[in-house]
């Protein structure tokens, strides 16, 4: 029904955007990874997706059409509706999600809240074809690239209200300034020192 939807951010939350657009005020639930995205915008273009279901028709806005497609393809599969495809979404950039079911990584998965085993292998046996046939060759070659200790560390973090994109790109600092591996706690720390 709506492809995108750009206008001024009247309200913003963690979960949820109001934009005006002609006058217009469109209710959006976004995920935390779109949020982290617009989270210093006062303007934005989010692309949309329009859920109806018996009583219930709900819009939910992303930063980049990738997200949305994912989104779209997560709630095709049985089981998932609109708020779990969300949570995942919350928990994993896009091309994580790719990546994940391309090598039928289930750990990722399992790390997102509510996902467990067999919701994981079905999104994987219900996606990885449709995945494949979208992505480029360099995601299909390269390896799951998930560091549990960066994840749990990321999680933690934002847990105690930092937020995310700053953390992410420190933690990424550190890994890579680190000639050896760290446990969670050790990260933790060294993103601390540097937000002091």
């Amino acid at each position: 029904m709506y492809a995108y939807i750009q206008g001024k951010i009247t309200h913003k939350t963690p979960t949820e955007v109001y934009l005006e657009n002609h006058g217009v005020g469109y209710h959006l639930h976004i995920s935390l990874n779109t949020y982290a995205d617009i989270e210093n915008l006062n303007e934005v273009q989010l692309f949309t997706h329009f859920y109806v279901k018996e009583d219930v028709q709900t819009l939910y806005g992303f930063s980049s059409n990738e997200e949305k497609n994912i989104f779209q393809l997560l709630i095709s599969v049985s089981g998932i509706g609109p708020n779990t495809a969300r949570i995942v979404l919350s928990g994993m950039r896009a091309e994580d999600v790719q990546k994940a079911i391309v090598h039928e990584d289930v750990v990722t998965f399992n790390k997102v809240k509510g996902i467990g085993p067999k919701t994981a292998k079905r999104i994987i046996l219900d996606l990885k074809d449709k995945v494949i046939k979208t992505v480029d060759e360099q995601l299909i070659s390269s390896g799951p690239t998930h560091n549990t200790n960066q994840n749990e560390a990321l999680s933690a973090l934002i847990a105690l209200g930092f937020p995310k994109k700053s953390v992410e790109k420190l933690l990424e600092k550190v890994i890579k300034r680190s000639d050896s591996d760290q446990n969670v706690e050790q990260l933790i720390k060294e993103v601390l020192k540097q937000l002091r």
